[in-house]
């Protein structure tokens, strides 16, 4: 299938506007570009309350946690962990698309506004996940936990959920996982590809990986490549993938790591879609498709407990 036309439109729109490619550019210039694209998101659905608090990490930092609750009887509640290379991404460029899935699936959604790299390199973020998780555990106790993230952000959200099995943790109800990065090897051959340098090419996830983890020796980590861990006992999992996507390849290596492993895992790639379409809400009509997916899926999955 070719790419999708409105994406291929928005491709060719942020063409002719010229500028850089990511790897050219400074993070604090990629963080200012993606804080361009909040008022084309618009507002999110409505909710009952929002509360911006801080959690306390396990290293003494505060984490900035935004909470969404859309009901006044919510039926879970999902960490979602923000995309952009552990380099980039806030609350506030992913509210909207919160709100939406919040709505979509009358669950409580709690935004971590992880620690970013280069400032914070490895262990940070990964350890900001885990941070967060545990404190959603223990203040929503009564509801599943579920954990999910878009790209890096699902990166975050595999780690913790093999760390959960690994370390006894909280409980973990189910799993959402948005093109994410599972391997850091990237010359495979969707890295490869000509077809999927598109908004995510390998010269910039290469560039994303240095900044996050410089030392290269500790990128196999389960950690930081959770394809090289032990998925075995950990929450069924969906897994959602765009065709053109530098990123497919190892999403789909990480369902069939699931699949083999006996865990429920429900693998779908978009087809004619790029990488980074699930967070462009009311932008392209594929993120749309995306989110009524997710919450379909996770609809099915509380009415099945």
């Amino acid at each position: 299938m070719s790419l999708d036309e409105a994406t291929a439109g928005f491709l060719a729109q942020a063409a002719e506007g010229g500028g850089k490619p990511l790897y050219e550019m400074t993070p604090d210039e990629v963080r200012s570009m993606n804080d361009g694209f909040i008022e084309l998101y618009g507002p999110g659905p409505e909710m009952e309350a929002v509360e911006n608090v801080t959690v306390d990490a396990a290293d003494g930092h505060q984490i900035p946690v935004r909470v969404l609750t859309p009901s006044k009887n919510p039926r879970g509640v999902l960490v979602y962990y923000h995309g952009g290379g552990w380099v980039v991404g806030t609350p506030d460029q992913f509210d909207t698309l919160a709100r939406q899935l919040a709505a979509g699936t009358d669950c409580i959604v709690v935004l971590p506004d992880y620690r970013l790299a280069p400032e914070n390199v490895y262990p940070a973020a990964a350890n900001d996940a885990w941070d967060v998780a545990k404190w959603t555990a223990a203040r929503f106790s009564d509801l599943p936990l579920l954990v999910g993230g878009d790209s890096s952000g699902g990166n975050l959200a595999a780690v913790v959920a093999q760390q959960a099995v690994a370390e006894a943790g909280p409980h973990i109800s189910f799993q959402i996982l948005v093109y994410p990065v599972t391997d850091s090897n990237t010359e495979n051959a969707t890295y490869l590809d000509p077809a999927n340098q598109l908004m995510l090419d390998k010269k910039s996830m290469d560039w994303f990986w240095d900044l996050y983890i410089p030392d290269k020796s500790m990128r196999s980590e389960s950690n930081v490549s959770p394809l090289q861990g032990d998925v075995t006992g950990t929450a069924p999992a969906i897994v959602l993938i765009a065709e053109y996507d530098v990123l497919r390849g190892e999403g789909e290596a990480y369902a069939a790591k699931l699949q083999a492993a006996g865990v429920p895992v429900q693998l779908r790639i978009f087809e004619g879609q790029m990488h980074g379409f699930f967070q462009f809400v009311n932008i392209l009509p594929g993120s749309a498709a995306g989110v009524e997916y997710v919450n379909a899926a996770v609809t099915a999955h509380l009415d099945a407990q």
